[in-house]
């Protein structure tokens, strides 16, 4: 699993973001940044936002 905490990026935000894997937490970003910040997320943004994405170990088991 990868997180992202978007206040690392946007100072006073307190939204995390989870996916299995870094494409999918910014797939989430590009999403969150639309409809919280009102911003559309360019290449600045997306490597910025890269940077902050860490693993937070493996995805949960289902079943």
């Amino acid at each position: 699993m990868k997180a992202f905490r978007c206040g690392d990026v946007v100072p006073g935000c307190h939204a995390e973001l989870l996916g299995e894997d870094r494409e999918a937490v910014l797939a989430q970003v590009d999403a969150h940044a639309r409809s919280a910040h009102g911003l559309v997320p360019d290449e600045d943004l997306l490597r910025a936002v890269a940077e902050h994405v860490r693993d937070v170990g493996p995805a949960p088991r289902s079943g």
